[in-house]
């Protein structure tokens, strides 16, 4: 069985399908449940005088942010509503202009914040493939049972990618690992009901 953990969203048509838009979605009046988000990105900082800000994605390729909606702040209050106004390319980036910043000022205001959106605005996933969000946190085991840490972060390093484990309460040790993800041959199950890893890993490593 192939599995694949990415950090970013498969790959779908931008808004528009062009390197620059007006969002069509609007925003609706409640807001879903942190379990019916995803984190597809974060505002990076203000971008120019008018409200713009650059958006950091985690979508491949990173325009694909904006076909995905609608959005949601993660603030320290809660998930905030937000409607995308309009976006363009801008070098190797993008820039948006938000509802909620009119000026460079409340663009400020946004910085850092992350970009949630619901699960089910996402491509259906193949059988054995997952999003990065859904494995943070997940512990991780070898088959023996010993208990390695959870998942703290994935990074894609070229060859592939890898899960940075850190020890939590129950680990055998309180160091902290990165393990190659490598369906089959090192990752053995993945079990998101059940929030846990099995790995094929030498403790020692």
């Amino acid at each position: 069985m192939s599995t694949r953990a990415s950090p970013v969203v498969p790959a779908a048509s931008p808004v528009g399908g062009s390197s620059s838009g007006v969002s069509p979605s609007g925003v609706p009046a409640s807001c879903p449940s942190a379990a019916n988000l995803i984190a597809t990105g974060h505002v990076s900082t203000a971008y120019g005088l008018k409200g713009w800000v650059w958006v950091h994605a985690l979508t491949d390729p990173v325009s694909n942010i904006f076909g995905y909606q609608p959005w949601y702040l993660k603030t320290r209050e809660g998930f905030r509503p937000v409607k995308v106004l309009e976006w363009r390319t801008q070098g190797k980036g993008v820039v948006a202009r938000l509802d909620l910043a009119p000026d460079r000022t409340a663009a400020e205001a946004l910085k850092n914040l992350e970009i949630w959106v619901p699960k089910d605005a996402l491509p259906e996933l193949e059988e054995g493939d997952y999003y990065w969000s859904d494995l943070i946190d997940l512990e991780v085991r070898t088959e023996s049972g010993q208990i390695l840490g959870v998942v703290d972060g994935l990074m894609e390093t070229g060859s592939n990618d890898v899960v940075v484990v850190k020890a939590a309460k129950g680990s055998m040790d309180d160091r902290e690992r990165v393990i190659p993800w490598l369906p089959g041959s090192v990752v053995k199950n993945v079990d998101l009901v059940g929030r846990v890893i099995t790995v094929d890993w030498d403790p020692e490593f």
